[in-house]
């Protein structure tokens, strides 16, 4: 019994799922589903066919390798009815269904089970009971009695009920909502504890890793949370919260759950005491920040289509421009404003950010609202065209979030601003503060945070808020950040070094051979007739791939016409292409010095309550 766990207590006619692996290798998670009090005309129990925080429906239920129930000792028959549903037939007395799934999908979104460690997210094989869903779940996960998981232990932030030293035994939840809301880690992790405004927390590392510097990321996360903690009034809105960390060799990815995070990061973005990537390091900062923030917004603050949930099918929503968008604005401006990186560093992030939203077409053609409702079928669908027909609401979100910012800052004399107030306190309020107060438990419906950001700054944004997130006009940025003594410039490419080469209006695989990836609207890729997967065998007579194209790209003159030679289907194909100059494409921020032309007292005022630079 650990002794941290609570003291045991009977849930009576609550659900119980058991979980146990025989053989880690065969990559099955077995899971009985017992019901004490099933349905009289038969027990119906459906499976999620997405999770919650990642807008895709995934069909959960193709993992299901085989399903059997029995009653009193007997086999009884269970059908499936749809694509996600199973019922039994009636019977009297504990129903026991047993399932076994696949599992071998190491991200953040699914389930996995191997010689090297296991893991799952509830929505991925915990089908819920219809009917009982809404009452209280228990979980049993049994030990792995295989040598290769000697040692493994056990990480959730589920309330234990009874369970061993190492987190094997019984949990309980008090709806099946929350019983996929703690995903469960079992692997020889280590872990390294910190406690951010009195609440305690950890970083759970499995993987593949040496020599890193766990309290150092440990430190550096904790004053990231504490000033999130801080954001929100100043108390966690969980007892205790887990960083569930996976270092691969290249992966990355999150997501958010309402006392813990699942985490995929590259091991080598991990710090060292002997040096480490820098701009890696940073990225993974970023990636703890930005999950961690969604604690509030999108885990307590949620648009009224996510109130309830519903995991049979698509939950649609114009809002994700903030859910995801305001969060993903607050992940690198915690960093600074936690004191982990500083205004340049900020500055430099804020900037491939602008450069990312501004070298996609799609801008242009889908509005934030837009964007927010597609999601579910074109950005977690991407294709070659994406780029020309699609905008991220991550990261033009973000932008959004930062133009209202500085929107506020600069209409109000730095009164009010999104997230904090620079005069009274009593009588003022901040924007992302309000929205806390009214609706960690009130679900915000469309219009409702505009209506929120007008009510707390007095001033009308109605017009503000019909460009930014319904029409595809530029946010005003080239005009806001001048205005508070930042620098901006566009550039070509990462330095002015590159503005004599020429572009043909594409991008191509970076390695093989020089095969077409996606084809700007109007570019000389296009009107010469490529297409996305057209392989590039030869330019200007020279034969090319991913690797030499960049170079014979430099021998060649814009607005001159040199030979194509390129494959599709096999057959190869001749003809002509014209490079053009390649258009200004980086954007460059950098703090204006005092004293430069047009860089104004009230500029340099307005930065540092911004930046604190």
């Amino acid at each position: 019994m650990d002794p941290c766990s609570k003291a045991p207590e009977t849930i009576l006619n609550a659900p119980i799922y058991t979980l146990r692996c025989k053989d880690p290798r065969q990559h099955l998670w077995q899971v009985r589903i017992t019901v004490e009090q099933p349905a009289p005309d038969g027990q119906r129990l459906r499976l999620p066919v997405w999770i919650p925080g990642s807008y895709l429906v995934r069909e959960y239920a193709r993992h299901v390798v085989s399903v059997s129930a029995h009653c009193g000792g007997e086999p009884i028959s269970v059908n499936k009815v749809d694509k996600q549903t199973w019922q039994a037939a009636p019977c009297a007395g504990t129903l026991h269904v047993d399932f076994t799934f696949y599992a071998h999908d190491e991200s953040v979104r699914g389930a996995w089970v191997d010689d090297r460690r296991a893991y799952f997210n509830g929505a991925a094989i915990l089908p819920w009971v219809e009917g009982q869903e809404h009452g209280p779940q228990r979980l049993r996960i049994e030990r792995i009695e295989d040598a290769c998981a000697a040692g493994w232990k056990v990480a959730t932030t589920m309330t234990a009920e009874d369970i061993d030293a190492d987190g094997y035994g019984s949990y309980s939840a008090a709806d099946y909502d929350e019983l996929i809301d703690h995903p469960v880690e079992i692997a020889a992790w280590q872990a390294v504890e910190f406690e951010a405004c009195g609440t305690p927390h950890r970083i759970v590392l499995s993987g593949e890793f040496a020599g890193v510097d766990l309290a150092r990321l440990a430190a550096d996360v904790r004053k990231v949370c504490a000033w999130q903690i801080g954001l929100f009034g100043g108390t966690a809105p969980f007892d205790h919260y887990d960083f569930l960390t996976l270092a691969t060799r290249g992966g990355y990815g999150g997501l958010e759950h309402r006392a813990s995070t699942s985490l995929i990061v590259q091991r080598d973005h991990l710090p060292r005491a002997h040096g480490h990537d820098d701009k890696g390091y940073r990225t993974l900062l970023g990636l703890f920040s930005h999950e961690y923030f969604h604690s509030w917004l999108v885990k307590r603050i949620k648009p009224a289509d996510f109130a309830p949930y519903d995991l049979s099918r698509e939950n649609l929503t114009r809002q994700l421009w903030l859910f995801e968008g305001f969060t993903s604005y607050y992940d690198d401006l915690a960093l600074l404003r936690s004191g982990v990186i500083d205004a340049a560093t900020y500055l430099k992030l804020l900037a491939e950010t602008i450069s990312r939203v501004h070298g996609m077409p799609g801008h242009r053609v889908q509005t934030l609202e837009d964007a927010s409702l597609d999601a579910w079928i074109k950005y977690y669908r991407p294709d070659e065209n994406s780029p020309n027909a699609t905008v991220s609401y991550y990261a033009k979100g973000a932008l959004v979030a930062l133009s209202l910012d500085l929107h506020l800052r600069k209409e109000t004399a730095g009164r009010v601003t999104l997230d904090q107030v620079t005069l009274d306190p009593i009588t003022l309020d901040a924007v992302m503060q309000a929205l806390w107060a009214k609706h960690a438990s009130a679900p915000l419906h469309d219009g409702d945070f505009e209506a929120l950001a007008e009510a707390v700054s007095g001033i009308e944004l109605a017009g503000w808020f019909e460009r930014a997130l319904r029409s595809t006009e530029p946010l005003p940025l080239h005009e806001q950040l001048p205005a508070f003594g930042i620098d901006w410039q566009w550039r070509v490419g990462e330095s002015d070094e590159r503005a004599d080469t020429v572009t043909l209006g594409a991008k191509f695989e970076s390695k093989g051979a020089a095969r077409v990836r996606t084809l700007l609207p109007g570019g000389p890729a296009q009107r010469a007739g490529l297409a996305p997967g057209d392989e590039v065998v030869a330019l200007d007579g020279w034969r090319v791939d991913a690797a030499t194209l960049p170079g014979v790209l430099k021998t060649l003159a814009p607005g001159v016409a040199v030979s194509l030679h390129s494959a599709r289907d096999g057959r190869l194909r001749t003809g002509e292409i014209v490079p053009v100059a390649p258009e200004p494409d980086t954007c460059v921020l950098k703090l204006a010095e005092a004293g430069a032309a047009g860089v104004s007292e009230t500029a340099l005022g307005l930065r540092k309550s911004w930046l604190g630079a």
